[in-house]
């Protein structure tokens, strides 16, 4: 049956392929071999679907060609606009902190300033109440010297009236009567100069304090306008790195709180003191204001605390690696890190201060380095060629712990990269995307 069914195929199949026969000559003999259209149509098409095999895996090798160069490309021109945009960030966030170290150190000559004012004050103030008390007496001393005037001419009358008994003369009277008024005039002409002294005291006193007054405002003026550049100086730098903390999946309240239990030591005077112009404490809106200012200050600092202990950098320095694999699912497992290629022997830094945990070979992961940090999160740099640390050590942000290599299971010279929070793998770009808006 099976050959029956063959013949019938070779004879339908003979009208476009007609049997061949290829001859084999020898010196004593001659061979042929029979190629029936049978035969022919499977080689033929063999030989189709090899051409076509050919044709769809150059198609495939070609394509993949281009499109592993056009992303070498965009990403090296993502790099170069990354760089560009972290110099940038740099030098903003330097200025930013000069302008805020100019502002805080005007702010310090302002209070000292104003200090002085308030202690002027308090001295005219002091003087202006000596000078009413000058003025009281010299009326008073006036006011006796008319009471004592009345007397005399009331004495006066009477002795003219005596005289005139006695029988005086009148030039005797007159005598005594001018050396009388000579007394009174004498009297009340330096009674009228220690008046006007006083007055003119009074005066430049009044002027003295309207000048002191009008400095007094416009320092207060100054002062607002310090502190407002001084608020918003602070709330440009903390807008940025509460973001960074929220981006990285981190709870700023959280970490400032922990900082701040490692850094509770308490010390000298923080808080300014002013003082009115009676002696009293001078608890005014600028005072509350100036609070205000060193609390955000602490906070910036526990921020800058925390940063150095939380791996925002990169372990590798830019323009020394390139990316070639993420982190996430990869042929059905996952892969709990990103890997960053360069050459053998390229310096691994720590990305944050921490403790080393483990240093040395574990498998699949060849030379390996684990670094605890705080806030619960460790790191993880596998594929070393070297180790420069050992567990125990502690390291600070930047510091060299080893160097790139092609250790464990690794097709070629890179670092696997891992970052864990609390024990569990996260992706390590989530930190270092977190990161790029502020370093």
């Amino acid at each position: 049956m099976p050959r029956r069914l063959l013949d019938r195929a070779n004879s339908s199949l003979e009208r476009w392929l007609p049997e061949q026969r290829l001859f084999m000559k020898s010196d004593s003999s001659t061979r042929f071999v029979r190629l029936r259209p049978l035969t022919q149509t499977a080689a033929l098409g063999a030989i189709g679907m090899l051409f076509v095999w050919s044709v769809l895996a150059t198609s495939l090798l070609f394509i993949d060609r281009i499109s592993s160069g056009s992303a070498r490309e965009q990403a090296a021109i993502s790099q170069a606009a990354f760089e560009m945009r972290l110099d940038s960030l740099a030098r903003e966030r330097d200025a930013r902190a000069r302008e805020a170290s100019a502002a805080q150190q005007r702010f310090q000559t302002a209070l000292e300033q104003v200090s002085q004012m308030q202690t002027a004050l308090l001295s005219s103030e002091e003087r202006r109440r000596e000078l009413e008390t000058g003025i009281n007496v010299i009326q008073s001393t006036l006011r006796r010297t008319m009471n004592e005037r009345d007397t005399a001419r009331l004495e006066l009358a009477d002795a003219h009236g005596a005289d005139v008994q006695k029988g005086l003369s009148p030039e005797a009277r007159v005598h005594d009567l001018d050396r009388t008024m000579d007394m009174l005039t004498a009297v009340l002409g330096r009674t009228a100069a220690q008046r006007d002294a006083a007055a003119r005291d009074a005066e430049a006193a009044r002027l003295e304090a309207e000048d002191i007054a009008l400095e007094k405002r416009l320092m207060e003026e100054r002062n607002d306008e310090i502190f407002t550049t001084l608020e918003g100086a602070v709330q440009i730098s903390m807008e940025p790195l509460n973001k960074m903390f929220k981006a990285a999946g981190m709870n700023p309240d959280s970490i400032l709180s922990q900082v701040r239990r490692g850094y509770s030591g308490t010390g000298g005077p923080l808080l300014p003191i002013a003082y009115s112009s009676k002696g009293a404490l001078d608890l005014s809106a600028d005072t509350d204001r100036a609070n205000e200012i060193l609390t955000r200050l602490d906070e910036m600092n526990m921020y800058r605390i925390a940063v150095d202990r939380l791996p925002f950098a990169l372990p590798v320095k830019q323009g020394s690696f390139r990316f070639t694999s993420p982190y996430g699912y990869r042929w059905g497992r996952l892969h709990a890190g990103i890997d960053l290629a360069g050459r053998v022997g390229t310096d691994i830094h720590a990305p944050a201060d921490g403790t080393v945990t483990d240093a040395g070979w574990e498998n699949g992961y060849g030379n390996v380095i684990k670094i605890r940090h705080e806030f619960g999160i460790t790191t993880v740099y596998a594929h070393l060629s070297k180790i420069r640390v050992k567990a125990g050590q502690k390291v600070s942000r930047g510091e060299l712990i080893g160097d790139m290599g092609n250790t464990g299971r690794s097709t070629g010279p890179h670092l696997h990269y891992e970052i864990r929070v609390d024990g569990s793998p996260t992706n390590p770009m989530t930190f270092i995307k977190a990161a790029k808006d502020v370093f």
